[in-house]
């Protein structure tokens, strides 16, 4: 092939830069939160308002700069189409690195021998541990993991979450000085939120599923049960909890032993039967469209073995609608988990005691007490049951291959 006059022999190939397009979003969010926002803020006691402090403020000269290039690189790291290993390490050690670091940015700002001042993760801290965990639940959607290995990484963050509390570098964060003050009643409000959350969920499937199956069976019924449940979930939270004060005052004062059960205008009782009301819709709507889409070639095979109504719903038709049905029910126990926070305005109890309280007496430090195990319950109770339900899919979907 004879060349060109005037062109070169030889061209070198150009190299090109791959974005990710998730990446770009979360190095927006490290530049910001590593460059522009406070990542500690103390305070001479725990309500006055704070002083802001940036990463290289916050901790010893060298340990900000190496935190600092840390949260750089795996940004850098996110921000290109790179290796999904690469991509796990860097959030990983971003994460611990944050994760360890706060509890140092928490030593080193409090005054030698000062008991009242108070030092809290700020709005940077928390924006790259957002930024990094969105990382590393993307690769651990790429990387496709099983079930179990899902469950299994849960396991290995709460451990490294507890050796961390465990070894005393957080106690100088005023969130463990908050609790340290209250740790008694801290489990006892967690109890009784864990309580209100899985018993009203208990109380709504031993109710929800009959009624869901009954709503298949039964056209007539289904739209009727459905359009009620339906608006009893617009009532905001709030409303139906003072609703609920005057009828459960009322049976406490009338019906013969009833307050010795515990049934009164406030407290568990109302808390307990809103959340209860409010979980009906998910179980009952998900019992209908589970058995609704089961195949009726089962159905057939079922009647064809001469079975009776009642063993093929439970050995056929439940079966098979059972990832559905537990679909609704990890809908509920989500959704009631965040809800039970509301409960403490009425008396109920749970971690939104201290989230009210913290309000009260405007220290953030309380709210979050409140908040983050809330959320953290929340956010494991949904890994665990997204774990089952696929589980339990794919066994359904072995056994009728």
């Amino acid at each position: 092939m004879t060349p060109v006059r005037g062109a070169p022999l030889w061209r070198p190939r150009a190299m090109t830069i791959r974005f990710d397009k998730l990446g770009v979003v979360i190095a927006a969010i490290v530049a910001y939160a590593a460059f522009a926002a406070p990542f500690a803020t103390f305070r001479a006691n725990r309500i006055v308002p704070g002083e802001a402090r940036s990463m290289l403020e916050a901790l010893p000269a060298a340990t900000g700069s190496l935190l600092l290039a840390t949260v750089v690189a795996a940004a850098l790291v996110a921000l290109l189409k790179t290796p999904l290993i690469l991509r796990l390490a860097a959030s990983v050690v971003a994460l611990a690195a944050l994760a360890v670091l706060i509890g140092v940015a928490g030593s080193f700002l409090t005054p030698e021998g000062n008991a009242f001042a108070r030092i809290s993760p700020a709005s940077g801290f928390w924006l790259l541990i957002f930024a990094f965990t969105l990382l590393l639940a993307d690769v651990l959607t790429r990387l496709n993991l099983s079930p179990w290995a899902r469950v299994g990484v849960l396991v290995l963050a709460a451990l490294a979450i507890g050796l961390l509390l465990a070894s005393g570098s957080w106690n100088n964060l005023s969130i463990l000085k908050e609790y340290a003050n209250r740790a008694d009643s801290f489990w006892a409000e967690g109890s009784k939120h864990v309580t209100l959350a899985l018993g009203s969920l208990a109380a709504a499937a031993v109710v929800g599923l009959p009624l869901g199956i009954l709503c298949h069976r039964v056209d007539k019924l289904r739209a009727g049960v459905l359009n009620v449940l339906n608006i009893i979930q617009t009532i905001p939270s709030i409303a139906l909890f003072g609703l609920l004060i005057a009828p459960l005052g009322w049976v406490a004062v009338h019906v013969p032993g009833a307050a010795s059960l515990g049934i009164r205008g406030i407290g568990t009782a109302p808390a307990f039967l809103a959340l209860f009301l409010y979980s009906l819709l998910p179980v009952v709507a998900n019992t209908v469209v589970g058995l609704a889409g089961v195949p009726r070639a089962a159905n057939d095979a079922a009647r064809g073995m001469g079975m009776t109504d009642r063993q093929r719903l439970f050995g056929v038709e439940f079966p098979l609608a059972f990832p559905v049905i537990l679909t609704g029910i990890r809908i509920v126990l989500v959704q009631n988990i965040g809800l039970a926070t509301i409960a403490a305005l009425i008396g109920g109890g749970g971690f939104g005691v201290f989230v009210f309280q913290g309000v009260g007496q405007t220290a953030m430090d309380l709210v979050l007490l409140g908040a983050v195990p809330t959320v953290a319950l929340a956010f494991a109770a949904a890994i665990i049951l997204d774990a089952a339900i696929e589980m339990t899919a794919t066994k359904r979907r072995v056994e009728t291959a």
